[in-house]
């Protein structure tokens, strides 16, 4: 499709601006990094006795943020996953003993998934293992890699 420079959308506009090979460097960097740190989440993950998703769902329920509780799609965002995936993942962790539903006090309409005590211990044990491995990390894991392309978004708005 062809679009005159002002209507172009923004990832058609970075095309006609090539990477440099310092971008092309940093942003393997980054994946690179970001696929050790995935790779020994989803493998600590299994040999605690949960699937990758299942710890996942876990830690996004603990960690939501202001509160230890969240709806189904709440919890389908943060894994980018649909609804009825999500019910499904819910349902297995609930038959599992880790979680539970709860009706919404305030809106009787939402569904609170919240964490029984048997999924706060197995996510207390699989987190503390996450943060261990991401200290590790920190000299080989940095943002500031990745930054550079943060200064090329300033020169999008002027061309």
């Amino acid at each position: 499709m062809s679009y005159p420079r002002d209507d172009m959308p923004k990832s058609e506009k970075q095309i006609q601006n090539p990477l440099t090979k310092f971008e092309y460097e940093a942003l393997s960097e980054f994946r690179y990094q970001l696929r050790r740190f995935l790779h020994f989440s989803e493998q600590a993950a299994r040999s605690g006795g949960l699937t990758p998703l299942q710890y996942q769902l876990l830690l996004h329920i603990q960690g939501f943020p202001g509160r230890n509780w969240a709806t189904v799609g709440e919890l389908a965002e943060r894994l980018q996953m649909k609804p009825h995936g999500t019910v499904a993942l819910i349902t297995r962790c609930e038959e599992s003993g880790l979680v539970r539903r709860q009706t919404g006090a305030t809106d009787r309409r939402q569904v609170e998934i919240h964490l029984l005590p048997a999924g706060e211990k197995i996510l207390e044990r699989l987190a503390g293992l996450h943060k261990t491995e991401l200290r590790s990390l920190q000299n080989t894991f940095r943002v500031e890699q990745i930054t550079t392309f943060n200064n090329h978004d300033d020169e999008f708005k002027k061309t």
